[in-house]
């Protein structure tokens, strides 16, 4: 059981991914609100004495659970190369060819050593060779340019970033729309 279930706030907004025995205890612990999407685990437990039944639990792909509802507002999501790299569709964004995640690396457009800082804003997919020609410089300085601009993608894309293998066509149907308009996987 490798597919994951995606928890939102009860207002909706996606918090994070589960795996089913996480999303089981929400369930049994009675925080689940709501759900979305298909069944798509129905774990058992153990027999009632009293009437003979076996538990069984019904978990959807998607599930709402009571608590905090979360601004989408809120700060930005974690910035980790194998997000960063699925936002850029695996592309240098100097040189525009495809790469695996492995010859990719995280190029800082204005360079930490001249005061840029390790944010979405400031970070690019590159390949090594376009990373080192640029080394410690600004794009004007060698005349280098971006193919496109760096962006902060919401929880709702980051989420589908980061569990981009194993989404399910329900989860995803409710995560795009609320994709951000710069997002460029819509």
């Amino acid at each position: 059981m490798s597919e994951r279930i995606l928890r939102l706030d009860k207002g909706g907004t996606p918090v994070e991914w589960l795996d089913w025995q996480m999303a089981a205890t929400l369930y049994a612990r009675g925080l689940v609100t709501w759900t979305l999407g298909d069944v798509i685990y129905r774990p058992q437990g153990g027999i009632c004495r009293h009437t003979g039944k076996r538990s069984t639990l019904a978990l959807h792909s998607i599930i709402a659970c009571d608590g905090t509802i979360h601004s989408q507002r809120r700060r930005a999501p974690p910035l980790t190369n194998r997000a960063l790299f699925r936002r850029d569709q695996q592309l240098c964004l100097y040189c525009g060819k495809p790469f695996s995640e492995q010859a990719l690396t995280r190029d800082h457009i204005v360079p930490t050593s001249r005061g840029g800082r390790d944010i979405w804003s400031n970070v690019v997919s590159a390949c090594r060779r376009c990373n080192q020609r640029k080394g410690s410089r600004l794009l004007e300085e060698i005349e280098m340019d971006l193919l496109a601009l760096p962006y902060v993608p919401n929880m709702a894309e980051y989420l589908a970033l980061i569990n981009s293998h194993r989404i399910r066509g329900d989860q995803m149907a409710f995560l795009r729309p609320q994709f951000g308009r710069e997002s460029r996987h819509l």
